[in-house]
């Protein structure tokens, strides 16, 4: 989709350009970008060029041996390895890896995984202000951002902060081509989330709304081509690049969707990219009601006529669960999810965040009604 016809969808003929971007945190990207296959190669030399000696490398139990690798590559860069990273950055163990970090005397961090390796490195930088390299294994987009949700006490709130922003962002494809189809399917949801959800909000910046148009587009494409052929390098640089977009759209901001998703992972264990992807096509429906253009450029990127209904389908097609109940959600826990959302709202969805419209999309999702 052109620049020219995403302002044509999204922008009302006749009126006047007017905006007001906040700043810091929001719509700041990495400073430096390396993509392409074997870039990880690399690690050692931007390592070096951020003038760092002593690098932690952080990783979950499950990319121990790959980030052991990385740590290997660094040599005497590396004071070790801290494998401990879970989903939903748990506030005592960012307080762990903080502790470890200062123990070892890093002067940088090294995330090599997923949203749960990217988030415990974000986590430690927040208050232990050290440069992070990220190297991402997963389609989310999370690298891209200085915003960081941590669990705390059972709620998942959202942290912003420049401190934990990337200094260097290492996409490498071939880092991902080990991923199972299901996790790589929700990973991809999870950046169409991103871009979705990001559009419609008050601060975001012109340019990462085209983000947020293009990466759409390109995800949906490529999940389709990962999910079809799982050892297709080329599919798998387009969604790794897709989710890039994604992240890119999301520093602008978030809302409702990730609101809910936030709630059902952080108060309720639904795993991450799954949170997203199965409430995505109801706040989706929700919200055209309020940002219709936004949505509309959406769309058109997608190439579909309605982004909720289009967004529905692609979890099936993809062999994704496609209601709340095949996670675990029950009925007696809609009051709850309710209740925890409208509490911790940002203030930026487009539609109003209240009790009723939260229960009405959570049970829209929980039964797996298709909208509209």
């Amino acid at each position: 989709m052109t620049a020219a016809a995403f302002e044509a969808a999204a922008r009302t003929a006749g009126t006047e350009r007017h905006f007001a971007l906040p700043g810091d945190v929001y719509n700041a990207t990495p400073s430096r970008i390396v993509f392409g296959c074997g870039a990880a190669a690399g690690i050692a030399a931007e390592v070096e060029r951020l003038g760092a000696t002593r690098a932690l490398v952080v990783s979950t139990p499950g990319r121990r041996m790959m980030a052991g690798e990385v740590a290997d590559r660094l040599g005497d860069r590396s004071v070790g390895l801290l494998a401990e990273a879970v989903s939903q950055v748990p506030i005592e163990l960012a307080r762990r890896g903080q502790a470890a970090a200062r123990e070892a005397g890093a002067d940088c961090l090294v995330s090599v995984g997923g949203g749960a390796s990217i988030g415990l490195g974000k986590g430690i930088a927040l208050e232990l202000p050290v440069p992070i390299i990220a190297m991402p294994t997963t389609y989310s987009g999370s690298e891209m951002t200085g915003f960081c949700g941590i669990t705390i006490a059972g709620v998942k709130r959202m942290h912003t902060s420049l401190n934990m922003l990337a200094s260097t962002v290492i996409y490498d494809p071939e880092l991902s081509i080990g991923l199972p189809v299901e996790v790589s399917a929700a990973s991809a949801l999870n950046a169409l989330a991103h871009c979705v959800d990001a559009v419609y909000v008050p601060t975001i910046g012109p340019a990462n709304k085209l983000a947020a148009a293009e990466g759409a587009a390109v995800i949906v494409d490529a999940v389709r081509r990962v999910a079809a052929d799982p050892g297709d390098l080329g599919a798998r640089s387009d969604l790794l690049y897709g989710g890039l977009l994604a992240g890119a759209a999301l520093t602008g901001g978030f809302a409702l969707q990730h609101g809910l998703a936030h709630t059902l992972g952080g108060s309720f264990g639904v795993s991450h990219g799954l949170s997203h992807a199965l409430v995505l096509p109801h706040v989706a429906a929700y919200n055209a009601r309020f940002a219709a253009a936004d949505m509309a450029a959406i769309a058109a990127a997608m190439g579909v006529e309605t982004v909720g209904a289009a967004i529905f389908d692609l979890l099936g097609d993809l062999g994704l669960p496609t209601s709340l109940a095949e996670v675990g959600i029950g009925e007696d826990d809609v009051e709850r999810i309710a209740a925890i959302t409208v509490e911790t709202d940002n203030g930026l969805n487009p539609g109003p965040v209240t009790a009723e419209a939260v229960r009405e999309i959570t049970l829209a999702a929980l039964h797996g009604e298709r909208p509209g």
